[in-house]
């Protein structure tokens, strides 16, 4: 199966990605925790898009559309993948049709603005391998210690408050036509958010008939 997730920064695209992930044996494709480990680096890619990651801006779409390209020449794609993060914008997206990549679905999850905002105040996530927990909904084994790769857990700049909401307006702007876009292909799912992680896994199974 090749997957978009789409859905709002906060809405849980990245912790459904990892269990899809697992259920279909395919590869996520995270161009967030590409470009956070490329901002670590100090990497040119990575110092281009700090400044506007930072600022809750979108990051340029050459530089989206590099990562991805690449990313998806690589054999563990070949029976399918999940991306998440991407496309962003509809000329994004417009330039991955362009490029002949295919989509079997478009998967949004829907959710509140202020349920968002209440929810990434307490996630927190691991500074080496990116994996996210939440201190209600998710919480790590340890308090602060990646269940994963042990590293250590911290709050991401861009998810403060402030920053959030800067994020959800841009969102809104620029990324939430992508689901009439994938709507008029025939391609959109919906699935509400649920009170736990499990219950909305459950949704998205019964809608992607998994």
């Amino acid at each position: 199966m090749r997957l978009i997730l789409l859905g709002a920064p906060g809405a849980g695209k990245g912790t459904q990605a990892d269990i899809l992930s697992a259920t279909l044996n395919i590869p996520t494709i995270s161009t967030g925790n590409i470009l956070r480990a490329a901002m670590s680096e100090g990497t040119p890619t990575g110092l281009k898009a700090k400044e506007y990651v930072e600022s809750g801006k979108l990051v340029p779409d050459d530089v989206i559309i590099d990562i991805i390209r690449e990313r998806l020449a690589k054999d563990d794609c070949a029976n399918g993948y999940i991306l998440d993060g991407v496309p962003r914008t509809i000329p994004q997206a417009e330039a991955m049709e362009a490029m002949g990549i295919e989509i079997d679905k478009a998967l949004s999850i829907e959710i509140e603005d202020e349920t968002i905002v209440q929810r990434m105040s307490g996630r927190r996530t691991c500074k080496n391998c990116s994996r996210t927990f939440h201190v209600v909904s998710n919480p790590p084994k340890v308090e602060g210690i990646c269940d994963f790769c042990g590293g250590e857990l911290g709050i991401r700049k861009d998810d403060t408050a402030e920053t959030v909401r800067a994020r959800l307006k841009t969102y809104h702007r620029e990324t939430e036509p992508l689901k009439a876009f994938y709507e008029q292909r025939g391609k959109l799912v919906k699935v509400d958010n649920q009170p736990t992680i499990e219950a909305t896994t459950a949704e998205i199974k019964k809608v992607l008939e998994i």
